[in-house]
């Protein structure tokens, strides 16, 4: 999105000069010949992001103009021209606000220079209120919504602690969004442009675990037919996300405990130590202290990893969050399966009443389903708890209401056909032939109904390395 600027300055060849500039170098440039036509430009519309004023003007002045910017948006960065006799006025400016002067004559690169890093803090000062304003109506970051005051003080804790380097343990129910946490630690620090890596220490087997983290030499094991950096060496400079980390063996308690005490990786077959600046972010449904009580987790890890604690409460305990919540979901995935749906009233009660001791993840399972199961323009009572038949070993039957102006019969089974197929594979824990069982087909026959929904390759292998999670 181009930056807009106001330019304003009496000389008519100066101005038009300065609009062709900067319309040249890419911004979105309007002008004005003095104060007053300065101040209807400004209250005229969306906010400008630069204002670029000659100082000394026969309507008014520059000072007016930054007066004027800055009580309408105090975003807007105001830069003066000025002569060199009105040198001690600008630097006047520039303490009630101004961003900068520059001093006639002045040369195109140097104003450009200026009008971008203004542009920069433009940008940094809309992302401070951004994360302001999301503080005070309730923070929200992907699929993390909330306005809860748990979700908020964890929110404050987030932006206090996101730049810092000390490793941060977040702790809480299974599917209470600690990832997402993990994430906006790392987006809202100073390593945002840096990689965030995530791994699931309970979906690999040790030695297989131990070569992702920190990568292995060539011949180090049967297979290693080539060099490969681990997750520490990816994530370098950025985060890394050790989830479940209250599941690792103890022998990789040890070699994790020496990389975050010495800030280097050894790879497995290597002799060399290599360096690594990595912020690492743990997360844990156990209750780690137990652990350490009942010798199952060391606790000089256990400190280095809990320096940050923050603890994620379970949904039941901040009932207020769900209709914000189921809201997100109903949004998310009816964008998904292109329509328009909104629940009726009986439905967000229903929602609200439930216990869902499987958090937010179960939360966004049951809206999910009754996206996919509506029919109407509304998700009723009805979709959310479909009634089984008599016999359990039967499909459910789901009583329908077919609308006037009719439906897609062919989009809804394909809908319904791929729910099933993704409950199966989580039921199977990933394991695809079980899931194939459990719906009483061939294997062949379940990949190509995977492959025909998107639902990943065909191949059969168990883990995906790179996310660190079992298919």
């Amino acid at each position: 999105m181009k930056a807009r600027v106001l330019v304003v300055d009496d000389e008519a060849g100066l101005r038009e000069m300065l609009r062709v500039l900067l319309s040249r170098a890419g911004y979105d440039t309007q002008v004005a010949d003095g104060q007053t036509r300065a101040a209807a430009a400004l209250r005229s519309g969306e906010p400008y992001d630069l204002v670029v004023t000659d100082l000394s003007m026969p309507d008014g002045s520059g000072m007016g103009v930054l007066q004027e910017a800055r009580a309408i948006d105090d975003g807007t960065q105001v830069i003066m021209i000025t002569a060199y006799a009105t040198t001690a006025q600008a630097v006047q400016a520039m303490r009630e606000g101004a961003y900068d002067y520059i001093q006639k004559p002045f040369k195109n690169d140097e104003l450009l220079a200026i009008l971008e890093k203004a542009c920069e803090k433009r940008s940094i000062v809309d992302q401070n209120k951004t994360l302001r304003r999301r503080l005070q109506e309730g923070f929200r970051t992907g699929d993390l919504v909330g306005k809860s005051a748990s979700i908020q003080s964890i929110m404050r804790m987030v932006e206090r602690v996101a730049s810092a380097p000390a490793s941060v343990l977040i702790t809480g129910e299974s599917g209470t969004g600690k990832e997402l946490v993990a994430r906006a630690l790392h987006q809202s620090g100073e390593r945002a442009s840096k990689a965030f890596v995530a791994i699931n220490c309970a979906a690999l087997p040790e030695p297989l675990l131990e070569s992702e983290l920190f990568g292995y030499e060539k011949g180090a094991f049967t297979g290693a037919t080539a060099k490969k950096d681990g997750l520490f060496r990816a994530a370098d400079g950025g985060t890394l996300f050790l989830d479940e980390v209250g599941e690792l063996p103890a022998a990789l308690q040890v070699k994790l405990l020496r990389v975050l005490q010495e800030r280097t990786v050894r790879p497995v077959g290597g002799h060399e130590e290599l360096p690594v600046d990595v912020r690492v972010v743990a997360a844990t449904n156990r209750d780690v202290e137990a652990e350490v009580n009942a010798g199952r987790f060391r606790e000089d890890l256990f400190y280095r990893l809990n320096v940050i604690n923050l603890h994620l409460p379970p949904l039941r305990e901040r009932s207020e969050d769900i209709p914000l919540l189921a809201e997100h979901f109903l949004r998310k995935h009816a964008a998904v399966q292109n329509k328009r749906l909104s629940f009726s009233p009986e439905a967000m009660r229903w929602l609200v009443g439930q216990p869902y001791r499987g958090n937010v993840r179960e939360l966004e399972n049951v809206v999910e389903r009754a996206v996919t199961l509506a029919l109407g323009a509304r998700i009723e009572l009805f979709d959310l708890t479909p009634k089984p038949a008599a016999d359990a070993a039967q499909p459910t039957v789901v009583p329908l209401r077919i609308p006037d102006t009719g439906f897609d019969l062919d989009g809804h089974l394909a809908g319904i056909e791929r729910q099933v197929l993704e409950a199966a594979l989580e039921k199977a824990g990933g394991v695809r032939k079980d899931a194939a069982k459990l719906l009483g087909m061939t294997f062949r026959s379940f990949r190509y109904r995977l492959a025909k929904y998107g639902l990943g390759d065909p191949d059969e292998s168990v883990y995906e390395t790179d996310l660190g999670e079992p298919r």
